[in-house]
């Protein structure tokens, strides 16, 4: 069964993961003696790729409710 995302859902989901990715490359950069597998300036970029997006989607919801708010 899919279940249908709004775009409400799809921003809560795409917040979240760029605040996971965005902390886990801080902590990557801050434990430099661990050898962790992970390339932090591509963990870096994923996040802030997610963060852009999470934006776009606020900004065409505040366009969704002002365009409602402007035709009601």
């Amino acid at each position: 069964m899919i279940l249908p995302v709004d775009l409400g859902e799809l921003s809560i989901l795409l917040a979240v993961t760029a605040i996971i990715l965005l902390v886990t490359s801080e902590l990557i950069s801050s434990n430099t003696r661990a050898s962790i597998l992970l390339d932090r300036k591509k963990l870096r970029r994923v996040a802030i790729v997610f963060s852009v997006l999470f934006l776009v989607i606020v900004g065409v919801r505040i366009l969704e409710i002002a365009s409602d708010a402007l035709a009601g």
